[in-house]
C-alpha cells in the first residue's frame, strides 16, 4: 500500500481539524501542508518547489481561488501540472462533478455528512487513488 504526500485545502476550521485528524489517524498519507483556500495554495507551491506534494485534495466552495480556480491554475503551469487534484464537496449534483473532472481534476469526493467520518472518507479516498493508478 502507497502513502501519498497530500496538501489539503480547507476554509472551514472545525472541517480542517476533522480532516487533519482522519487524515494522521489513517496512516495512508502524509499532510505536507493545510492550507485554506487556492491563493495560500499557490504562494505554498510556489515557495516550496522542492516539496511539492503527490495530490492537492481541495474543497470546491471557498473565498478566494475556489477548487475550479485550482483546478486550472495548477493543470496550466508547466510545474505543477503533473500534480493531481482531487476536489471535495457537500455537492453531490451531477452537473458540478462533471464540471469540475472536465476542467482537469482527477477526481471528485463527496465529504462525508459528518465530521467524525473523515476516516472512512480517508480510507475511501486511499482506495480510489490506489484502484485508478492515479500516481503511477
Amino acid at each position: 500500500m502507497n502513502r501519498y504526500r497530500i496538501i489539503l485545502v480547507e476554509n472551514d476550521e472545525d472541517e480542517q481539524m476533522f480532516m487533519r485528524e482522519g487524515f494522521e489517524s489513517s496512516g495512508l498519507f502524509d499532510i505536507v501542508a493545510q492550507v485554506d483556500n487556492g491563493d495560500v495554495l499557490l504562494n505554498y507551491l510556489e515557495e516550496h518547489k522542492n516539496n511539492l506534494p503527490d495530490i492537492i485534495l481541495s474543497d470546491l466552495n471557498m473565498p478566494g481561488k475556489n477548487g475550479m480556480d485550482i483546478i486550472e491554475e495548477v493543470t496550466s503551469n508547466p510545474e505543477y501540472k503533473h500534480i493531481p487534484v482531487i476536489i471535495t464537496s457537500t455537492s453531490s449534483t451531477r452537473s458540478i462533478i462533471d464540471k469540475c473532472l472536465a476542467a482537469g481534476a482527477i477526481d471528485y469526493v463527496v465529504k462525508p455528512d459528518t465530521f467524525i467520518d473523515y476516516l472512512p472518507f480517508v480510507q475511501d479516498l486511499h482506495r480510489r487513488i490506489e484502484q485508478r493508478s492515479i500516481l503511477k
